[in-house]
């Protein structure tokens, strides 16, 4: 796919992957079902069916119905995310809502269950979606931006290869097609360097992974490959010192001290004054497991001793469909 131009262990993967032409458009004045134009950016069909890369088609409606009421597209894209993401709370936390098929990777999206990798990427995915005019608010223009975050270069090719599956590699792919930043270094990150093998270590708890035995050597290329990215991170302890410098919609990735990974957890930045809340999908029983509007993000990484830090991406807005 041609660059698009720059915008004007298991554990870890019951959190992250526990985490995954012309269209008919929902015209919003009465919530019709009408064609709409071929945009500048094409639009492909999916892979699989409908039924299985689409799932909670109505709440998609109605966050439509709400973003064009309110005007969503009128806020910068960091608040646009937010709001999009306020409009998820409540959604089921749910495992591995990426693994949808035995051999076929198409982009999805689940309204009815949410893993925090995909809470994130629903919310900005939508953000930049009601950017657009509302005639084009589309199933399949909401798969085009999910489809523009989650794999390599922005292109899915239907292999499992081609999503990336380590955030340290979609925020440095994202950000070399201009459709964000990695501030960690500007907010004060501390580089580490860890031998990335999680995927590989465990393959049985994948569908693609287990059902493709040919696969596997090609995730081996891909993790050497992460494990070579020059990776920065926050300390735990400095967090509370640059929570002023986060902005709203900023992704942050919860750094780990796991040695075959960088990260455990991903959400989204959320201002409360001075401070900065955490917003995310949980998996925690005691916090409703569902998507959540947390605590300050420096008191949530006390939580845990394994959370070491954060990872802050930033994105950008992303080009218009037409």
């Amino acid at each position: 796919m041609t660059s698009l131009p720059s915008p004007a262990r298991v554990k870890r993967r019951h959190f992250l992957h526990a985490v995954g032409g012309t269209g008919l458009g929902f015209f919003l004045g009465g919530c019709k079902t009408v064609a709409t134009e071929v945009p500048a950016v094409s639009l492909r069909q999916p892979r699989l069916s409908w039924s299985v890369v689409f799932k909670g088609e109505d709440k998609f409606r109605r966050i439509c119905e709400q973003a064009k009421k309110e005007n969503w597209a009128s806020q910068p894209i960091g608040q646009r995310t937010v709001t999009a993401g306020e409009a998820l709370l409540g959604i089921p936390y749910g495992n591995y809502t990426l693994e949808i098929d035995d051999k076929i990777e198409s982009p999805s999206v689940n309204f009815e269950c949410l893993d925090c990798w995909t809470f994130y990427e629903a919310s900005l995915a939508l953000s930049r979606l009601v950017k657009n005019p509302p005639a084009l608010w589309s199933r399949e223009a909401l798969l085009h931006y999910i489809e523009l975050e989650r794999y390599r270069d922005g292109r899915c090719t239907g292999s499992y290869l081609s999503r990336m599956h380590h955030l340290e590699e979609v925020f440095a792919n994202n950000e070399s097609r201009g459709l964000g930043e990695n501030v960690t270094a500007a907010l004060g990150g501390v580089p580490v360097r860890r031998n990335v093998k999680e995927m590989q270590a465990s393959w049985k708890s994948y569908r693609y992974l287990r059902n493709n035995p040919s696969l596997r050597p090609g995730m081996a290329e891909v993790e050497a490959k992460v494990s070579a990215l020059p990776v920065t991170y926050i300390p735990r302890s400095k967090v509370a010192g640059i929570e002023s410098r986060l902005q709203d919609g900023d992704v942050l990735a919860v750094a780990t001290n796991w040695h075959s990974c960088y990260t455990s957890h991903v959400g989204l930045a959320k201002r409360d004054g001075a401070t900065c809340r955490f917003m995310h999908a949980t998996s925690s029983r005691s916090k409703g497991r569902c998507c959540v509007v947390d605590k300050r993000i420096s008191t949530y990484l006390r939580e845990k001793s394994t959370n070491m830090g954060l990872i802050v991406f930033r994105p950008a807005e992303a080009p218009l469909l037409a």
